[in-house]
């Protein structure tokens, strides 16, 4: 077993049950797991000595960041000119005949590059939604990618049945038989959905969203993923034409028809929901039905606010997703969190005003803000791993969970002035800093700013090759 020792901490927050934030604090870690975490002056005298030792005194160490939304794929057709400036529909019908030209290699080799931005920002668990699987494209070839560059990954086996002939919005070019997705996806499962304290390598299943797929698939793939004690996984409420179109098809809200398909219950998590009205926000927080809220892509994309405060007051499991890498497009989980922070208090300045007491207020002068620095960070720690149904061992810097912190510098020009104040409010109000050093179950991906488990150059190179190879 390897030993690893994080050495007087400027501040450790660890996000544990007490939200305990200390200062001069050290963590060991045994082999894979947290073993001791607390002030170093308790420091046991038998755990003072590692294989390694990693001076933090002048570090901030927050629980690894969990990213619950991702299409990694699309690092590959970021800022495509022609949808730089369209919403969701516009959008998807200008990219989809790129993705149609998707190879294994681009999969690999796209997975990679957003999981080095996720590893190098700090974010340590990601899920994934591969949805599309044309010209021999696999599941395996994401999840490949993540074992070599050594990130813990829910892969979400993706599925679009229903093209434009049917009524839905893909070219029937991408979509594929729902008796070949099903079949595919129990095989996922059974090859790599690890069930073990810690996992590395999880599968979810995930038909793509009401307006790509038929209602019997997202039936059966519900019982499959609960006859298998898998995790359910789709997009749900994006924006006012998600909402419409679910209107004009199934004459049900976006929450309602989830609820009459199954879709619904602590097993299953909906990405963005920022249309989710008030009936589906007590419906999700009555079934533990968990959201991936992604607030750059659904400014990016003109979506709309996420009533994310409203969502969590009712009890609703929250966390992050950067989404897709094409539609943010960045994946920085700190960058992510900070944005949710002020978005949240954007949306508060744009409620209605009220006549109070003869008074008009508005919503700034009648209750607290929305979000603070610290509920941004639950959101990205211990809410997304509610969400990922792995809150028993990963999201907080406590003994017997996995080992996976994320490191920043203090001593920064971005923190200046911030950090001798507040460190853990300074990484989410000051501009969103790079990890010094990342942890993954025990071992450092990242170490001073670089990664080690991939050559990033090289990387970025063939990465840019295949995106014009592609977009061409």
């Amino acid at each position: 077993m390897s030993t690893l020792l994080i050495r007087q901490a400027h501040t450790l927050a660890t996000l544990n049950d007490a939200g305990e934030e200390l200062r001069d604090a050290s963590v060991y870690i045994r082999d894979h797991l947290i073993e001791w975490a607390g002030p170093h002056a308790q420091l046991p005298p038998a755990l003072q000595q590692a294989d390694e030792v990693l001076d933090a005194r002048r570090l901030l160490v927050v629980p690894g960041l969990v990213n619950t939304h991702h299409h990694m794929y699309q690092s590959l057709t970021r800022a495509i000119p022609a949808v730089q400036n369209a919403e969701l529909f516009g959008w998807l019908r200008g990219l989809y005949p790129i993705w149609a030209g998707l190879t294994p290699e681009m999969v690999r080799v796209s997975t990679q590059v957003a999981m080095a931005e996720l590893l190098l920002s700090g974010c340590t668990t990601s899920s994934d939604h591969l949805y599309i699987y044309p010209n021999g494209v696999r599941l395996d070839d994401s999840i490949q990618a993540a074992r070599a560059i050594g990130m813990r990954f829910v892969a979400t086996r993706g599925s679009m049945s229903v093209g434009q002939s049917q009524g839905g919005l893909p070219p029937d070019a991408v979509v594929e038989k729902e008796a070949a997705i099903l079949k595919d996806t129990q095989r996922l499962i059974e090859a790599f959905h690890d069930r073990a304290h810690g996992a590395m390598t999880q599968v979810a299943v995930a038909p793509c969203s009401p307006f790509s797929v038929s209602q019997d698939l997202m039936k059966l793939s519900a019982e499959l993923a609960r006859s298998c004690g898998t995790r359910l996984h789709t997009h749900l409420a994006e924006n006012d034409h998600d909402v419409a179109y679910s209107l004009e098809k199934f004459n049900r809200t976006p929450a309602q028809y989830a609820q009459d398909l199954g879709w619904v219950g602590d097993d299953v998590w909906h990405a963005h929901c920022v249309k989710l009205d008030d009936e589906g926000i007590s419906l999700f927080a009555a079934t533990r039905t968990g959201v991936a809220h992604c607030p750059c892509s659904n400014m990016r994309l003109a979506s709309g606010i996420a009533p994310v405060r409203r969502m969590r007051d009712a009890g609703v499991p929250v966390g992050l997703g950067v989404d897709g890498s094409a539609s943010n497009d960045a994946a920085h989980m700190v960058n992510e969190a900070r944005q949710a922070l002020l978005l949240a208090r954007l949306r508060k300045s744009l409620e209605a005003p009220q006549v109070v007491n003869g008074r008009t207020v508005y919503g700034c002068d009648t209750a607290p803000l929305e979000m603070t620095a610290r509920d941004a960070l639950h959101l990205a720690t211990r809410g997304g791993a509610q969400v990922l149904g792995r809150a028993h061992d990963i999201g907080q810097i406590t003994p017997g969970f996995c080992a996976d912190m994320a490191l920043f510098d203090v001593d920064t020009l971005a923190m200046a002035g911030g950090a001798v104040h507040d460190a853990v409010g300074s990484l989410l109000l000051c501009a969103s800093a790079p990890a010094r050093h990342t942890i993954v179950h025990g071992r450092q991906v990242v170490r001073d700013g670089l990664l080690t488990t991939v050559e990033l150059g090289p990387l970025v190179e063939r990465h840019n090759r295949l995106a014009v190879e592609l977009a061409n």
